[in-house]
């Protein structure tokens, strides 16, 4: 007997965050249950606001159908894990209450999750065997840097080690870079110790519970 497979919508701040789907699908896999993320296209529909509520409904609308499962990427930036969460649930409640969410909240970026694999940010600098210094934040603090995402940006060229042309050719790929970041994260690795990340387990669990409740 073939296993349910589960149809979900994953909404994200931008097209570099899309690997994050991936990431959630494998992640339900590991605990048996098979869920398929739909990416909406917004460019196929006029202009769409950019908060939740309204991404979630465009989302929905291109679809054409229900989904099982709605999973929402938003950085906690200033406004907190809390209350990015609360966000997220009233968006969703107001469009689909009968979908179960799963909330992807990055404290305060995503790009903190990306600090934590020195191999692998030499890797997509492109000077895998570097030894040269990255100034890598330790998990316990990467979560309360200012701007995750400028010292990335930092430790990619550093790490490619790197000087003229290439240098600056490095620096401009960063979009790419990240892309291929989020493609590694090793999910036993130090990002098990984050609270965000431990939130996005507690998560995935309940709502894996509640899929495979109603199979």
């Amino acid at each position: 007997m073939s296993r349910k497979v589960h149809q979900g919508l994953f909404i994200c701040e931008g097209t570099s965050d899309l690997p994050l789907a991936e990431i959630v699908e494998a992640l339900f896999i590991e605990r048996g249950v098979d869920v398929r993320l739909t990416q909406p296209d917004f460019s196929l529909l006029p202009k769409v606001a950019k908060d939740v509520e309204s991404r979630v409904r465009a989302g929905t609308a291109l679809l054409g159908s229900s989904v099982d499962v709605i999973v929402v990427h938003r950085d906690a930036d200033n406004a907190g894990s809390d209350a990015r969460r609360q966000e997220i649930a009233r968006a969703v409640e107001s469009v689909d209450c009968s979908a179960t969410t799963v909330p992807v909240i990055p404290v305060r970026m995503t790009e903190a999750w990306l600090l934590l694999d020195e191999q692998a940010i030499r890797r997509v600098a492109g000077n895998p065997g570097g030894r040269n210094a990255l100034g890598l934040p330790s998990p316990r603090r990467v979560e309360s840097i200012a701007d995750p995402k400028q010292l990335l940006q930092e430790c990619i060229v550093q790490a490619a080690d790197c000087t003229g042309r290439r240098r600056i050719h490095v620096s401009k790929r960063f979009n790419e870079h990240r892309r291929q970041l989020l493609r590694q994260i090793d999910y036993s690795g130090p990002i098990v110790d984050l609270p965000s990340w431990q939130h996005l387990m507690a998560d995935i669990d309940a709502a894996a519970a509640a899929l495979a409740a109603h199979n």
